[in-house]
């Protein structure tokens, strides 16, 4: 599959440079600053803000590397879903009591679900994306039952995790985006919800260490133009799929 990144799709990666370079270097002096705030919170929520900004930017330009209409998707950032209670469920409790009122007002057992990014072609709804300032198998767990959720009602959606960096062990951060063996532990969680075909897009170099923030200057990661290509040209193969038109 050939992806041309020039032009605006080019300039969309090399908006995400910038905007990394801008979080990373001034996150930590901007916490500070906020003194009514935790330093921890501020930082978290500002890299969680920067990762689904790329996330965004590289599916656009994924999208538009593939020659197609920019107007034909959109996003929806955060969005909910009702995910209701699974009939048989309900079916098999005991209780006849608590059986009958289930069964009576099913329609009232639901939770309201979505992810941080839901990608559209078309007013269909055919990516979820979940992004991370960086992953470890305790958050997977998590991440791969959200994608469960919303596969029951979706039925054909695909799912992508988008992290900066990895903890997740294997070599998430060693090989290019989306062509990692990734981890056996990883890999023994996905097992168990094989129903769901998760893709790991990690952004930087190398596994991410607690005691090494990117924030701090001597710690810094630089975000690379050529694995910013290599995501959207894997992003691009999640989108190809979509409704044509």
């Amino acid at each position: 599959m050939k992806l041309n990144l020039a032009g605006e799709a080019g300039a969309l990666l090399d908006g995400c440079i910038v905007g990394y370079e801008s979080v990373v270097r001034n996150v930590s002096a901007e916490a500070e600053a906020q003194s009514g705030r935790a330093y921890g919170g501020v930082v978290r929520m500002t890299k969680g803000d920067m990762v689904e900004s790329i996330a965004r930017s590289l599916l656009r330009a994924a999208w538009l590397g593939l020659g197609e209409n920019p107007e034909r998707m959109r996003f929806n950032l955060h969005p909910k879903y009702d995910i209701p209670i699974r009939r048989e469920y309900a079916e098999s409790i005991a209780d006849a009591d608590l059986r009958r009122e289930m069964l009576a007002n099913l329609g009232e057992y639901k939770i309201r679900h979505g992810t941080d990014i839901h990608a559209y072609v078309d007013g269909e709804f055919v990516l979820s994306v979940e992004c991370k300032a960086y992953a470890e198998n305790a958050m997977m767990k998590r991440i791969l039952f959200d994608a469960f959720l919303l596969g029951t009602r979706f039925p054909n959606l695909r799912f992508a995790l988008v992290q900066m960096e990895s903890q997740l062990g294997g070599d998430y951060g060693s090989a290019e985006p989306g062509a990692a063996f990734g981890s056996r532990q990883t890999h023994t969680l996905m097992s168990h919800m094989d129903s769901v075909d998760l893709h790991v897009i990690t952004l930087l170099e190398g596994d991410r260490k607690v005691d090494r923030p990117i924030h701090k200057p001597e710690f810094y990661k630089p975000l690379k133009r050529e694995r910013l290509e290599k995501a959207a040209m894997f992003l691009a193969g999640l989108l190809r799929g979509a409704k044509s038109g």
